[in-house]
């Protein structure tokens, strides 16, 4: 082996005996090591990455040719075996593998349909001038500010409108399960069908409705949708002191007493159930 194969076999193998431990625990002294050695197996390698550019006509995008190469390298630390290849036969496909993904990304350009428009790909670290004629790169100058913030309100809107869904999931369950308790203890109704059909489907379908009159169940279904779009529209939507779009066909006075009952319920059951822990909170 040549000169630079042993330094760059004892460089690969000083990263990886550093990466053995875990990256929490690892000091800074460790993390100044392992960056010391791969600064240095890139340097050593560097000649290598200066080939493979230059074969695979990548010149022209040099800086992200490049980071491409650092990526594969860094890739090839990772997954080197010593046992069964040397590491600059390994490294070699691996930095092969990137210049030829980055090769095929730049040829887009070369199809009819990309030179009918113009189209052309540029570098991210090209240098471009903003509105005030400050040079920076194209990198900075698309970043959206913005993001962080937009991305995290609306995984927090979600979240909340998940958890609102499934309290009142819970909260009409509840009440509908006393509703059909209710149901159960009435007394059952002395007129019958006349007819032994009539009778018979009539009992399949108090058995498919937990054994209670199927049209008095559709009726507190009935109930219980309006009370929910209620109580939605009165605690958890935007508030209309002026109208009463939000209350379903109800007076108003109906309305505050039914939303008046429902946070009390809905109070008692975010502090019962661990689901709702934090909205108790």
């Amino acid at each position: 082996m040549s000169k630079i194969t042993i330094a760059l076999e004892a460089a690969v193998a000083a990263v990886i005996a550093e990466n053995t431990s875990d990256d929490s625990k690892r000091t800074p002294r460790q993390r100044a090591n392992i960056d010391r050695a791969f600064a240095r197996i890139l340097v050593l390698i560097a000649p290598r990455i200066r080939h493979f550019i230059r074969q695979y006509g990548l010149v022209a995008h040099w800086e992200d040719a490049e980071q491409c190469c650092a990526i594969a390298v860094h890739r090839a630390i990772n997954s080197y075996d010593p046992e069964k290849a040397q590491f600059t036969t390994f490294v070699n496909w691996q930095i092969r593998g990137e210049l030829q993904g980055l090769r095929f990304r730049m040829m887009v350009d070369q199809r009819p349909s990309a030179r009918k428009v113009a189209a052309t790909t540029v570098s991210m670290h090209s240098i471009t001038s903003h509105i005030d004629g400050e040079e920076m790169s194209l990198e900075s100058v698309i970043e959206d500010e913005d993001a962080l913030f937009r991305t995290e309100a609306a995984a927090s809107d979600y979240l909340a409108s998940a958890a609102t869904e499934a309290l009142l999931d819970v909260f009409i369950g509840d009440a509908r399960s006393q509703a059909i308790a209710q149901l159960r203890n009435r007394p059952a109704p002395k007129r019958q069908p006349a007819d032994l059909a009539a009778r018979a489907e009539l009992a399949k379908r108090r058995l498919r409705s937990h054994g209670v009159d199927p049209t008095e169940l559709e009726k507190i279904d009935k109930v219980l949708a309006r009370e929910r779009a209620i109580v939605e529209f009165r605690l958890f939507g935007t508030m209309q002191t002026d109208t009463s779009d939000g209350d379903c066909g109800v007076t108003k006075e109906r309305a505050r007493q039914l939303t008046k009952r429902a946070t009390a319920t809905i109070a008692e059951l975010c502090a019962e159930n661990p689901r709702f822990a934090l909205m108790a909170k």
